[in-house]
């Protein structure tokens, strides 16, 4: 059950609130003190604090408020503090509001609403607790990835980045192909070279190809090599890149656009660890990882004959799909900051139009835009207006947000206020006073 500290020398007040919160299952505690009041948050645990601002030495000010709730604050930073107030304090009130106060009320108060905001408040707390709980135990997964595996440098803080990250090192000693399926642009190579750097062959070298980036008729010459003569222009023999991979790994991008003669050739590499140069009658031998890359949809080429069936299923022993970076939106401040020089930062409206970007370029385009945003951008800040993408009305703490745009940030941020109001732009008493408005919980 719930419980509040209510601190008023005032013992009807008392009576009154607890009789209204015991109707609804929430647990009272009464102070008649500021000094009692605090003997009793250090000897036990509260969910939320309801405070007068006045007691018995000053009538007008509110001067014995402002030092209880400053007391409360020192020692429990995180507990919420809702103030009651007279007319008199209001001032005062509003002060305390901007140093983190959750609310105020003024006497006589407005059961419905002390009771939203009281629901509202110790359930975002609990959330809160939750969530501070399972960020802790993903941050020892975290540590325990970096302290096992060499990662590479890579930047993330989403789940579903862990999940991906996650089967990657547990993949990377397994001596198997692996597909990796995903976007352009969300960072394939990076998770390859992860895979490589953790595995069995992490000594030997790790080879590129960008099978998209070739024409057809080159392609074969670069996977398997050619001998003098083999091709026009082929003055001199050259070596593959199986050849340049042996002992280590060969990771093959953008594999759907592999033509069939080669997909043919590669199968048998895989079968059999041996090839011959174009021009050459000659059998090679080589011991290679192969990882693959992809954004196309294998099984639909080959539904219409232009990926082998056998192909697929030999390189798809463990497929890793790397989803869009929109799908992990934790990811994308972090990344973007990682893409900052020293001394560079993101100015509240900047981080907001980041986050309500769609990202079709996914992490590629991110590193493009804050490439060009530390051009433009005349200071240290970065605004929204340097980031040159499509203008996002950036939330201030006067403006009033709508419904979406609340519960999309709060789904953001997996329900942590404090995150959700930052990307906002407000300050979190001022979302959650926008949540009781709005009834979002």
């Amino acid at each position: 059950m719930p419980s509040i500290l209510i601190i008023d020398d005032n013992a009807a007040v008392a009576m009154a609130l607890d009789v209204l919160f015991s109707l609804h299952d929430i647990a009272t505690i009464h102070a008649a003190s500021p000094e009692a009041g605090l003997a009793v948050l250090q000897r036990q645990s509260v969910d939320l604090v309801i405070q007068d601002m006045n007691f018995t030495a000053d009538t007008t000010s509110g001067a014995e408020g402002t030092a209880l709730f400053r007391a409360i604050r020192a020692a429990h930073p995180d507990l919420p503090v809702i103030l009651l107030t007279a007319w008199t304090h209001l001032d005062a009130a509003v002060e305390l509001i901007k140093l983190g106060a959750a609310d105020y009320l003024s006497k006589p108060w407005d059961d419905r609403r002390l009771l939203a905001t009281v629901r509202n408040l110790i359930e975002l707390g609990q959330a809160n607790r939750a969530l501070a709980a399972r960020s802790a135990r993903e941050q020892q997964v975290r540590h325990a990835l970096e302290r096992e595996f060499d990662l590479c440098g890579l930047v993330w803080a989403d789940p579903a980045s862990e999940r991906v990250l996650n089967l990657a090192c547990q993949v990377a000693r397994a001596d198997v192909p692996v597909l990796i399926t995903g976007p352009n642009g969300t960072g394939k190579e990076r998770i390859a070279a992860i895979i490589q750097a953790n595995s069995n062959v992490r000594s030997g070298p790790f080879v590129v190809l960008n099978c998209g980036a070739l024409p057809s008729e080159l392609i074969e010459a670069e996977l398997f090599g050619a001998d003098a003569g083999a091709y026009t222009g082929a003055a001199k023999a050259r070596e593959g890149k199986f050849e340049a991979a042996d002992g280590g790994t060969l990771f093959l991008d953008e594999i759907g656009n592999l033509p069939l003669a080669g997909q043919m050739k590669l199968l048998r590499v895989l079968e059999t660890g041996r090839f011959e140069r174009l021009g050459s009658n000659r059998e090679r031998q080589v011991r290679v990882r192969v990882i693959s890359a992809t954004n196309a949809d294998l099984p639909a080429m080959i539904r219409a004959g232009s990926f082998r069936e056998d192909l697929y299923y030999r390189l798809n022993v463990i497929e890793l799909k790397l989803p869009p970076l929109a799908a992990r939106p934790l990811d994308i401040l972090p990344l973007a900051g990682s893409f900052l020089p020293p001394g560079k930062q993101l100015s509240a409206a900047a981080r907001h139009t980041l986050l309500a970007h769609g990202w079709p370029g996914n992490v590629r385009e991110l590193k493009n835009v804050m490439a060009r945003a530390c051009l433009l951008a005349r200071g240290d800040t970065i605004d929204a207006a340097d980031l040159g993408l499509q203008p996002v009305a950036a939330p201030s703490g006067e403006r009033e947000l709508d419904r979406g745009a609340i519960e999309g940030a709060l789904a953001r941020a997996h329900g942590v206020v404090a995150q959700a109001a930052a990307e906002l732009g407000l300050s979190r008493q001022a979302l959650y006073r926008r949540m009781e408005r709005l009834g979002i919980r």
